[in-house]
């Protein structure tokens, strides 16, 4: 499961950021065809649901990358059920793997095997597996470009939210913070690198807080809005 099939179709569950990148530039190096990237979106539509992204920027993603983009809506109560109904579309559309970018939390490698096999499609995670540290070494000295777009203020200062994701911004990290922020310290924005057939065009916008609801874990988030340029 960790390693993806040669010549088979496939798409990758999307979050913008370098993770799902990597899985899903590793899947292309070993064969795969990456026909669809699919993202979920907050109930409105207009940013992603966990990173924040507008449409508009992760659209200049998959157009950079040569896939098809998929959206869907969802509250995080209906998740589930939106995912496995978009795997199904895939599924009926000839696409016969999913890519994750999960490194080594498990409850999300099972959640992930139990959507898929009930969509009937195969999951596979490239970098299962592998520290956390390498990959990310691996991800800059690739050149991939990223920003930080999502930090959680339990782990980080809001300070960190909006820099460019480089060895600079490694080295800064306090201690017991995850190079890959595995354990939701921050999140990504990737704009450039080798898949990409040209950059994706951005500038920053405002910063905004967001304070996560009950009964979720207290937390003080931050968010560096991107704007499409």
């Amino acid at each position: 499961m960790g390693n993806a099939a040669t010549g088979h179709s496939a798409l990758v569950s999307w979050s913008g950021g370098k993770d799902s990148c990597l899985a899903m530039w590793r899947a292309r190096q070993s064969g795969m065809t990456i026909r669809r990237l699919i993202t979920a979106m907050d109930e409105t539509g207009e940013s992603a649901r966990s990173h924040g992204v507008p449409p508009e920027l992760l659209t200049a993603q998959a157009d950079a990358l040569g896939a098809e983009m998929r959206f869907y809506r969802t509250s995080w109560e209906t998740y589930q059920e939106r995912f496995i109904a978009t795997l199904r579309d895939a599924r009926a559309d000839g696409i016969s793997h999913a890519i994750f970018g999960d490194i080594d939390l498990v409850p999300h490698r099972e959640w992930e095997e139990k959507v898929c096999a009930e969509a009937g499609i195969a999951p596979s995670l490239p970098l299962w597996d592998e520290p956390r540290l390498r990959l990310v070494q691996e991800f800059l000295s690739l050149g991939f470009k990223a920003v930080v777009v999502c930090i959680n203020g339990n782990h980080l200062s809001e300070d960190f939210c909006g820099r460019e994701f480089d060895q600079s911004f490694i080295d800064d990290l306090p201690e017991g913070v995850d190079a890959c922020g595995e354990n939701g310290e921050f999140h990504t924005f990737v704009y450039d690198g080798p898949a990409f057939a040209k950059p994706v065009a951005f500038r920053r916008g405002e910063k905004q807080r967001y304070e996560s609801p009950a009964p979720l874990t207290p937390a003080t988030y931050f968010f560096q809005r991107l704007v499409a340029a």
